[in-house]
């Protein structure tokens, strides 16, 4: 039984008589909606196909959490709009859309829409909420007086999740409700009073303004997030919904909202499913984290048929990780699914592959199981060139028609020039004169006869294998079958693919060899006349210039211990890991960088004096360890938040203390 249907069965056992069944999945518009992300959504989706096919009615809800307040820049928005870290704190419904060419008109719609299209190609419907309207309509007014009602007992709920003590007066200052202000648009009020009933309060907002506010008629305020939570839960009546594991965790949002659920609202909370986090393998070539790519489903559907990524999220439980890959494991992948998809249109698929891939089918598509292995080889050998490759594919006995491999094609050959630039077979433009005059004599009197076999006609595909294989041993004189010719032909084949290609490995030789027209590589192998005119003109490749070598001197000597200190005094001490998304050289300093980092909450400027040691290029895209909480001072300038983490010795300089690249920003060392 596929876990989705187990997750079925119990929703139907707490609730047998429900006439639809609402599972759900939500996400905030902070900025292009990450793959990982679509774990929310793809987990809810399933539950929902395994209650239609026990006979149940089902519903999947989708919220755009689009009223929450913006606590970041993205790198992407960033790169293109520099002022906006003035909508901090703003709805990100009232933010502006940073990339007006998308025709979107706020911020939360374009990426809505980015998003949204990306699902259409899923073939996901989804019962959309959007909680802009949803709260500026004043749907959630009844929710919003009886949370303020009932602040007090919200207050010591969460508390007790807590592992520190209340401060004093803490619990009657609390109000589980945000208010943004009308005149600056930011979260940054604070009730000052509330009448008896709830339903009028006093605030004043850092801005300076000071109002008033009638909650049965003013809705520009919206329920403190764990208290949303269980508040949308009974309005939408929900009876399943999934997270990430952090929120799963003893004192995570799920365990707080579920009580708050129960004894606020009265209402039973739905059955929750945790899930592990989605790994990236690979990420080499012009796909570097560096490069900003926003790894969304829309990005990874130029890699994976949308099939294959519901597969991987269908056959993982949601407690077991999994990886994208951009290196070769995503050809292992496609292998993987359409073994199993050959395996179920042959009836020989067991019933845990029929579960799996139930949750795979998208409309009315139909997956042709070409070996995406050999797209990618045979595609880079005719440039992707849709009627050569089906040439080359009736000359190797696998006639695939280019209708069957055409949803494929653009994808193998994104994946080979995005992802795997290193992996591209490209025959070279003229002879290789500086690889062929490395050959000793025996080396080039096999190139030779290469040529010359290659320049005959009349052979088949199995007689050209045999004849690349026996040119070794009849130029050394090794009979077949003998220990010693392995070695040769290895090195015949790697002289004939860096002529060809220039590189040492390739696709099969007898193969490349055989699909390729011959007018486009037989001259590569002919070196009977003298280099040309044009072949002496070859401009040599530039040579980098080299940096000056640092040169350190002996060690420093290990200073002594400093006073001790006690824990109260080290935990004051704010160390998050932060990532480096800018870094800018200072016109008026020799020796500092300015660095605009991510903290995990907003994005913070520090000014270190590291300039000697490392280039921008090297830095932007890394984590750090920032002391967080240290007082604001000006430097050359420019008001630095904080101090980078590093290591220095006159033995190696000043080294930056460098983070994993997967611990998130606004991780806490401890």
């Amino acid at each position: 039984m596929h876990w989705s249907e187990k997750i079925a069965q119990e929703i139907i056992r707490r609730d047998p008589n429900k006439e639809e069944y609402v599972c759900a999945a939500g996400i905030s518009p902070s900025g292009s909606i990450h793959i990982g992300n679509f774990r929310d959504v793809a987990t809810s989706y399933f539950v929902v196909k395994a209650l239609r096919k026990l006979g149940k009615k089902a519903r999947l809800l989708f919220s755009w959490d689009e009223y929450d307040r913006m606590r970041k820049v993205p790198v992407n928005v960033a790169k293109v709009r520099d002022d906006f870290e003035q909508y901090i704190g703003y709805p990100y419904v009232d933010v502006p859309n940073p990339f007006p060419e998308s025709g979107a008109k706020t911020y939360a719609e374009h990426f809505e829409k980015e998003f949204i299209e990306a699902m259409q190609q899923f073939g996901i419907e989804m019962d959309y909420r959007y909680q802009g309207e949803m709260n500026r309509s004043g749907k959630y007014v009844d929710l919003v007086l009886t949370s303020l009602r009932k602040r007090g007992e919200i207050f010591d709920i969460l508390d007790s999740f807590r592992t520190q003590d209340a401060k004093e007066g803490e619990r009657e200052a609390y109000y589980p409700v945000s208010i943004f202000c009308p005149k600056c648009h930011r979260d940054t009020t604070k009730i000052l009073s509330l009448s008896d009933d709830c339903v009028h309060a006093t605030y004043e907002c850092a801005c300076g303004h000071k109002g008033e506010m009638d909650f049965t008629k003013d809705f520009h305020c919206k329920l403190a997030w764990k208290v949303d939570w269980a508040a949308r839960w009974m309005y939408e009546g929900v009876d399943f919904e999934p997270g990430g594991k952090d929120h799963a965790s003893p004192t995570g949002s799920y365990q707080t909202s579920k009580v708050i659920s129960k004894k606020i609202f009265g209402y039973e909370p739905p059955l929750f499913q945790g899930y592990e986090f989605i790994g990236i393998r690979g990420t080499t070539g012009k796909m570097s984290g560096s490069s900003g790519l926003n790894l969304t489903p829309g990005t990874l559907l130029k890699l994976y048929q949308p099939e294959v990524i519901l597969w991987l999220y269908s056959k993982t439980e949601p407690t077991r990780a999994f990886d994208f890959c951009f290196d070769d494991g995503i050809l292992k992948q496609y292998f993987e699914f359409d073994r199993m998809l050959d395996a179920e249109r042959s009836g020989k698929a067991d019933e845990v592959v029929k579960g799996i891939l139930y949750n795979c089918k998208v409309g009315d598509r139909e997956i042709k199981t070409v070996p995406m292995s050999l797209i990618v080889q045979m595609g880079s050998i005719v440039d992707f060139n849709p009627t050569m490759l089906e040439t080359v594919f009736d000359k190797i006995g696998t006639p695939y028609t280019h209708e069957e491999f055409a949803d494929r094609l653009d994808r193998a050959k994104f994946w080979l020039e995005q992802c795997a630039p290193d992996q591209v077979n490209r025959l070279e433009p003229r002879r290789n004169w500086a690889v062929y005059e490395t050959l000793d004599e025996k080396e080039k009197e096999e190139v030779r006869l290469l040529h010359e076999y290659l320049s005959g006609d009349g052979y088949t595909l199995d007689e050209l294998n045999t004849a690349i294989y026996a040119i070794p041993a009849k130029v050394y004189g090794v009979e077949q079958g003998d220990k010693a010719l392995r070695p040769l032909q290895s090195v015949f084949f790697q002289n004939v693919y860096k002529l060809l290609i220039g590189r040492e490995k390739g696709p099969r030789l007898y193969l490349f060899l055989y699909v390729i027209e011959k007018s486009r590589y037989l001259g590569l192998l002919d070196f009977s006349y003298p280099m040309t005119e044009e072949e002496k003109a070859v401009p040599e490749e530039p040579v980098e210039e080299e940096k000056p070598e640092k040169v350190y001197g002996e060690p420093d000597p290990v200073a002594p211990i400093k006073e001790e200190i006690d824990i109260d005094f080290f935990e004051k001490l704010d160390l998050r890991v932060c990532k480096i998304v800018k870094c800018q050289e200072i016109r008026k300093s020799a020796n500092c960088l300015k660095l605009t980092l991510d903290d995990g909450l907003e994005q913070r400027v520090i000014v270190s004096s590291i300039r000697h040691d490392y280039t921008p290029e090297e830095l932007i895209g890394k984590k750090i360890i920032v002391v967080a909480n240290l007082k604001p001072v000006r430097i050359t300038g420019v008001t630095s938040q904080g101090m980078l983490l590093a290591g220095t010795n006159n033995a190696c300089g000043c080294k930056v203390i460098f983070v994993d690249d997967m611990i998130p920003e606004g991780t806490a060392i401890k």
